[in-house]
């Protein structure tokens, strides 16, 4: 590291302007302990705004009434600006009230105040072998060589048998306490380490979003271009460094053998009478890695579903023009944001406002009644034919349904053609269609489009006709049986 490294780092890092802000103990003490120690991942603003609020009556009370003058909101607006960025306020799917979660600068900030603590013991063996065993995997994890690969197989069977033929002759080599806890202390470690990398494992797949977002704002090509570059670039979320690691970790935490071996070990270490495991958390510590990894799983399904809408959208966009301006300001504020603190200014032309007067409204206007005459004045002296007026034909179908009820008798059922037989037709083919729409309560209609009646009927001009019909017939229903 050199000056201007160090330089760069003081200016933009977050974890830094943490550390150096005037309200750093009470900044780093509340949100390490909710965030860290208890472990949220998401909170809503009413519970940490209540939980902020105790925070401050306590210290404000013990250290005096004016040492946090703000309220508990406006802290909360304060550590989520853009220019600190120690919380990431959101708002979930489903859900109108704004959620709060500490970003990776309270992660490292916490981390580095959690190391200035004295150290009674450091261990250095367990670190040692740790390091010559990674050493082993990589090394004989990338040999080619088939020979080469055996005779470290072959060394690693001979460890086991020499130590199998010491446990036969009673042998038995422990670990020293020492030994033990210096490898406890270890894994305390590496394992608070791994939950605090969720955040920042999450972080990198929001980078990798913003990345690919704006690759395809500043693009100029053809959409079958675009969708070329961002299913085969390397980039994506489930193709990046970031995400085959995560994804293989998951897989580990998933797979029912290794989450009981582990959950063993972690239940028979916590047996060990000369280790000194004070922190139950730890024996809990694969449940946080579960909950974490959950929450990140879901982050990386969000924002694949988002950048397909994102997709979607700029490959449905119907007004080039509107497509044009967008995304020339999105390439332009790309270009600006690698540029030095330079001061951007933009003037903008106030909108008409639209006056309306109260006294512009129309008043309520009645509507005007229309007055209607019915009264019909006596012809006088006027030839007129009233003879249509006799000539209208009703047929009344009550009068019909009657007739069929009457005709039904014991037998349950009667043919049309059979009343007609019986009641011939004074109406002609008015009266023979009302039959066939009759509706009633004591009956059914059923038609038989495979058989043919014939009826007759008595036409205007005075001559029998005949009408060939499917055979209908009038079912009693057992409404009418019963009556």
């Amino acid at each position: 590291m050199d000056y201007d490294t160090i330089a760069l780092r003081r200016k933009h890092s977050g974890a830094w302007r943490l550390l150096s802000s005037d309200n750093v103990a009470l900044t780093l003490g509340f949100l390490s302990r909710i965030f860290i120690d208890e472990n949220v991942r998401e909170i809503a603003e009413t519970d940490l705004i209540n939980r902020l609020d105790d925070e401050l009556y306590a210290l404000n009370q013990r250290l005096g009434e004016d040492t946090y003058p703000k309220s508990a909101k406006a802290y909360l607006a304060d550590w989520s600006a853009v220019d600190k960025g120690w919380l990431r306020r959101y708002y979930p799917h489903g859900s109108d009230e704004p959620h709060y979660d500490a970003t990776t600068e309270v992660e490292l900030a916490a981390s580095w105040v959690r190391d200035l603590a004295p150290r009674d013991f450091v261990g250095t063996e367990s670190r040692l072998s740790t390091i010559l065993e990674l050493l082993r995997q990589m090394v004989y994890g990338s040999e080619t060589d088939a020979k080469a690969r055996r005779a470290e197989l072959l060394r690693r069977r001979a460890a086991l048998d020499d130590e199998l033929a010491r446990l036969d002759r009673g042998e038995v080599a422990l670990l020293a306490p020492v030994a033990q806890q210096e490898r406890y202390q270890q894994f305390a470690t590496m394992a608070r380490d791994l939950l605090a990398d969720f955040r920042q494992v999450e972080e990198n797949f929001r980078r990798l979003d913003r990345n690919l977002r704006e690759k395809i704002a500043a693009w100029d090509g053809s959409k079958a271009e675009l969708l070329d570059e961002v299913l085969g670039s390397r980039n994506t979320i489930a193709g990046s460094p970031q995400g085959q690691s995560f994804s293989a970790f998951f897989d580990f935490l998933l797979s029912p053998e290794r989450r009981e071996e582990f959950s063993e070990l972690l239940h028979r270490v916590g047996t060990i009478e000369s280790l000194d495991t004070g922190e139950n958390r730890l024996r809990h510590i694969h449940h946080d890695w579960h909950a974490a990894g959950e929450r990140t799983q879901a982050t990386v399904r969000l924002l694949s579903e988002q950048l397909r809408k994102f997709l979607d959208d700029q490959a449905w966009l119907e007004n080039r023009r509107i497509m044009d301006l967008i995304s020339s300001v999105q390439s332009h504020a790309i270009e600006l944001k690698y540029l030095p603190d330079v001061a951007i200014e933009t003037e903008l032309e106030a909108p008409m406002p639209s006056i309306v007067l109260p006294t512009e409204r129309p008043l309520f206007t009645p509507q005007r009644q229309m007055e209607l005459d019915s009264a019909i004045d006596e012809a006088v002296g006027l030839d007129l034919d009233d003879s249509v007026l006799y000539e209208h034909v009703y047929v009344d179908p009550r009068q019909l349904a009657r007739s069929v009820r009457a005709s039904i008798g014991s037998a349950g059922q009667i043919g049309l053609a059979q009343i007609v037989e019986q009641r011939p037709l004074t109406h002609g083919l008015a009266e023979l269609v009302t039959y066939m729409t009759l509706k009633d309560e004591m009956f059914d209609t059923v038609f038989d489009d495979e058989a043919r009646d014939t009826v007759h009927l008595l036409a205007d001009d005075g001559l029998d006709k005949t009408v060939r019909l499917p055979r209908v017939t009038f079912v009693r229903t057992n409404e009418g049986a019963v009556r």
